[in-house]
């Protein structure tokens, strides 16, 4: 049986592969890289900077694709994003066929965590239940973005016996500050999404944003 790893990387941040990390990705026989056009190459590139630093032994093959591109004229954004990620789906699909026999190893290098806020075990479900390939499933997590930003500004997440509710920017934007959080995270927001709270309500008095540009 084919066996798929997705392995988290954090930010991106080399120093933030895990050794369980870089042990996976040394038992791939194939480290599939996708391609989201030039504005987004960096995002290849940093995955290229982790499997020259990690990869040991020079049997590993890079396979480089263009990721499908979610229509974003959908007047449906969950319609869209679905059809996206069929698409996907149906992508992954062929490059397994395409690049591992039958008892071959891939790897996906996934952002952060691959189970906070990344589709990626979600397509690849998609892709069991679409094709006729037989994968296991290997899940390696990684150090995520809100870990990041805590251990970079030196303090906890929570507060004493509070809770911790964690969101995205475009919910942030609709709906204001969750009335049931004393700890919001918000993740996916490349539109600050805090800027649209009211500071003068009492609901934010006292209110601290934290944030951090992440770069190395």
């Amino acid at each position: 049986m084919r066996t798929l790893s997705l392995i988290g990387i954090g930010t991106g941040n080399p120093e933030h592969m895990t050794v369980q990390g870089i042990n996976a990705l040394n038992r791939a026989d194939v480290i599939l890289i996708p391609r989201k056009g030039e504005a987004k190459e960096d995002l290849a590139d940093l995955r290229r900077v982790i499997c020259e630093r990690f990869l040991e032994g020079g049997t590993t093959r890079i396979v480089e694709f263009d990721l499908p591109v979610r229509d974003a004229d959908n007047p449906s954004y969950r319609r869209g994003v679905d059809d996206w990620h069929m698409a996907i789906a149906r992508a992954y699909g062929d490059l397994l066929a395409a690049h591992t026999g039958e008892t071959g190893r891939a790897a996906f290098l996934v952002w952060g965590d691959p189970s906070l806020y990344d589709s990626t075990l979600r397509i690849v479900e998609h892709m069991r239940r679409e094709t006729a390939l037989a994968v296991a499933l290997e899940v390696v997590p990684g150090i995520t973005s809100i870990q990041a930003l805590a251990a970079s500004h030196r303090m906890p997440v929570n507060t004493i016996g509070g809770s911790v509710l964690i969101t995205t920017g475009r919910r942030l934007k609709a709906e204001g500050f969750p009335p049931n959080a004393d700890t919001l995270l918000v993740m996916l927001d490349g539109d600050c999404a805090f800027r649209t709270l009211d500071a003068d309500a009492t609901r934010f008095t006292g209110v601290r944003i934290w944030a951090r540009r992440m770069s190395f």
